[in-house]
């Protein structure tokens, strides 16, 4: 089978497309060919070990998995002894797990990881890069935020990945949600629910007093002390990025002036933990609450070209890389979502 690997840090270009035998399923695993999987900042960070304590995780030299992709949209192909949760035919969405190892044509997963069939009349392919935007934006959110009806939510980044996915969730848990994002994206988030919208190349939405229960940063481009006049009292400010700033206000007890800042972890939750909450994702995908928000589709032999691409950090929603089985009708499910969301 063929595989995007990379022996060495760094960038883009130390990705290679190899052939890999194609694995087995073990005991409780089942084989799922890959028909798509994403490209995330976090892949990017972990290809080049930046920052540096990625290394602590991934391997101090060199990358000790040498395959990324955490999320997955494919097919069932077979199933390993006892395995009763899903049959070869399925249709499947989500998580490879700590393993990594989704950027290739086939993987083996466990029966119990985060994963779960795919609703009937649901699109395939934009699925691949739904995963990691939602298990990231639901806990930050629900759990973290609590947002519900009536609160004013100030979204950072409101065009990424990350973003457009909070964006939905927090419309959907009845807040009255501000978007920040580049001028270019404004007609995108207001198709998905945003009710005010600042440009952020003209406006500073720090300099609001007092104004919002939740400021989110989906791109981590701001800070707790900025952010904090923009926060009314016992309003919190999240972030998807570690800093040495966030984690000295956590080790403080993650409150100043009557205002919370916290960093969620949202990539180390148990796997019990995210499968619940893919089938909360499956049963809004099936309300048409929420939607995929594809920017780009690349094909696995353009992997190279996916990361630099996002490393641009200039796309609205999830990059989207397909395996050959995926070409031709399949592929069309994702092309041109973003524009069309």
């Amino acid at each position: 089978m063929k595989a995007a690997a990379q022996s060495r840090y760094g960038g883009p270009e130390v990705i290679e497309i190899v052939e890999r035998p194609k694995p087995v399923p073990g005991p409780g695993e089942v084989l799922v060919e890959v028909h798509a999987s994403t490209v995330t900042l976090a892949d990017c960070a972990f290809r080049k070990a930046d920052p540096f304590i990625v290394r602590f995780f991934g391997g101090m030299f060199r990358p000790k998995l040498d395959v990324l992709g955490d999320d997955i949209a494919g097919v069932v192909v077979a199933t390993g002894a006892g395995v009763t949760r899903f049959a070869v035919g399925d249709r499947v969405h989500g998580c490879t797990g700590a393993a990594l190892g989704g950027m290739a044509e086939f993987v083996c997963i466990k029966e119990t990881a985060a994963l779960v069939k795919v609703p009937e009349g649901v699109d395939l392919i934009p699925l691949g890069g739904m995963s990691y935007a939602y298990l990231t934006a639901m806990p930050f959110i629900r759990d973290e935020g609590k947002v519900k009806p009536g609160d004013h939510v100030l979204i950072n980044g409101a065009a990424s990945s990350v973003g457009t996915m909070a964006l939905q969730l927090a419309k959907h848990f009845g807040a009255e949600v501000t978007a920040v994002a580049s001028g270019r994206h404004r007609a995108l988030v207001e198709r998905l629910g945003a009710d005010h919208f600042i440009d952020r190349q003209n406006a500073d939405y720090t300099e609001a007093r007092k104004a919002y229960d939740v400021v989110f940063d989906a791109v981590g481009k701001s800070s707790f002390a900025k952010c904090a006049p923009a926060l009314k009292r016992g309003g919190i400010y999240l972030t998807t990025v570690p800093s040495w700033a966030i984690f000295g206000l956590m080790l403080r007890g993650g409150q100043r002036g009557g205002k919370r800042g916290k960093l969620a972890t949202t990539g180390l939750r148990s796997e019990s933990d995210k499968l619940k909450d893919l089938h909360v994702l499956n049963r809004l995908l099936e309300q048409g609450a929420i939607r995929a928000v594809t920017d780009r589709v690349f094909a696995l032999n353009q992997i190279v070209e996916a990361h630099r691409y996002v490393e641009r950090e200039v796309k609205a929603g999830d990059v989207v890389v397909t395996m050959p089985v995926a070409e031709g009708p399949l592929l069309l499910a994702g092309v041109g979502a973003a524009e069309r969301a």
